[in-house]
């Protein structure tokens, strides 16, 4: 049995996703020779440690009745610096000015040595090629499949199953949020203004929902995929972006009488990155309704392969987060 040692930075609904699926799957990992003990976890108030293991059932319970997960004044970037472990699980906020602690934490765990996998996009977008470096020097791994569709595999879709095939471009929904927003327009003809509130209230849109509307999310997203399918060295910059903001009930209504759906639609291939409201064929596949995300890789032996999926959720995205811990270990 390989004991993998394992912290979490991060405990907002992504870590606790993450601690709840290790509850769930830990007999499922026993059973692939791997045990997962996760012996550090930290939100932004505090952590909680011990080098034989904390009580992850106790962590998410102290979480939501006290709002922290703090037992201990030691921040995450301590931990992943003064603990001895294997992996770090990133799963603090995304921050596409700075990188934000997320930035300074996969520093700190390649540093020292340490195996990362997060779904951290902020620090991919500005500093990809600075991070593959340092994994590549420490000889650590690194995985990321979370950041880019949730559940819905791209990264391992095309360097594993699609191994071999030259990716001529990728383009699909990658932001669930506006995806939402769009169907329900159509759905109540109704202006953006007024489905932008209804998703707010129902926790599909941020307080500030600016990041997804705006195009930032689904453009961030690209820049992932620019440079770890196609080895480019983009950066949030090389985006093209136009956001949803300005689209209207009538544009969506014309559209449908025509046979199309009007859909926010992320392209990305060596040419180019851009993201911007698209006509999609009714009945073609990049159609999808309400929150779910979907992506159709170009490849040069397979032709077109299209995924869909949740690109968004606790579960969901700690379901891409365990896929990477598997595909690391399991290997080893």
């Amino acid at each position: 049995m390989k004991t993998i040692r394992t912290s979490i930075i991060g405990f907002g609904a992504i870590g606790q996703g993450v601690a709840e699926v290790l509850l769930l799957k830990k007999e499922y990992l026993r059973s692939l020779g791997l045990e997962v003990r996760v012996v550090a976890v930290a939100d932004s108030k505090g952590a909680t440690f011990n080098p034989n293991g904390v009580d992850l059932a106790k962590c998410l319970v102290r979480k939501r009745e006290t709002g922290t997960v703090a037992l201990e004044k030691l921040s995450g970037l301590e931990l992943i610096k003064r603990l001895d472990h294997e992996l770090v699980i990133e799963t603090t906020p995304t921050n596409i000015e700075t990188g934000g602690v997320g930035l300074q934490n996969m520093r700190a765990a390649f540093e020292t040595g340490k195996d990362v996998v997060t779904s951290n996009k902020g620090p991919l977008t500005l500093k990809y090629g600075e991070l593959q470096e340092a994994a590549k020097a420490a000889g650590s791994k690194f995985r990321f499949e979370a950041s880019v569709g949730g559940a819905m595999p791209i990264i391992n879709l095309v360097n594993e199953v699609l191994a071999g095939n030259e990716v001529k471009g990728i383009k699909g929904i990658l932001n669930g949020t506006c995806n939402y927003i769009l169907s329900r327009m159509l759905e109540e003809k109704a202006s953006y203004k007024d489905i932008l509130a209804e998703s707010m209230e129902l926790g599909i849109a941020e307080t500030d929902p600016s990041y997804d509307v705006e195009g930032i999310d689904t453009a961030c997203k690209l820049v992932i995929l620019a440079n770890a399918l196609f080895g480019l060295d983009a950066t949030y910059n090389d985006v093209e972006v136009t956001g949803i903001t300005k689209i209207t009930p009538d544009a969506l209504e014309m559209a449908q009488e025509n046979g199309y759906v009007i859909k926010l639609i992320g392209e990305v291939s060596r040419k180019g990155l851009q993201v911007a409201p698209r006509l999609v064929p009714i009945k073609h596949p990049l159609a999808v309704g309400g929150t779910l995300n979907v992506a159709s890789v170009d490849t040069e032996l397979a032709g077109e392969i299209t995924v869909t999926g949740k690109g968004a959720g606790p579960i969901e995205t700690a379901s891409a987060i365990l896929s990477d811990l598997i595909s690391i270990y399991r290997e080893c």
